[in-house]
């Protein structure tokens, strides 16, 4: 899968709009076939920032989403809202979605 984590600085005046903005973004997005996931964070040290967790089953599938109409479209309106130029992590993993994690379960249940 290819994996793919983004930080936007958002604009302070936009900050609180931020989902809003990408609402129409992440749908589309989120309804690729070969999206596996979408999720969107804010930080908790700053209100500006988003953190962007998304992933794709393979290449061609990243490929399809940078060269779709509401990727072009999420772009224009996310560079109206942005402080600085956001950053980015990218990487291909031999894994297809989440895993559970072998240091931590549920106690009490």
């Amino acid at each position: 899968m290819i994996f793919i984590a983004v930080r936007f600085t958002a604009r302070p005046d936009h900050a609180d709009r931020w989902l809003d903005l990408v609402d129409d973004f992440t749908r589309a997005t989120r309804a690729e076939p070969g999206n596996l996931f979408f999720d969107w964070s804010r930080s908790v040290d700053d209100p500006n920032v988003f953190v962007l967790l998304e992933a794709f089953a393979d290449a061609e599938a990243g490929a399809a989403h940078v060269a779709s109409p509401h990727f072009t479209a999420g772009l224009a309106t996310m560079a109206g809202a942005i402080a600085t130029t956001p950053e980015i992590i990218n990487v291909e993993v031999p894994q297809q979605g989440w895993g559970a994690m072998a240091e931590l379960s549920p106690t009490g249940l």
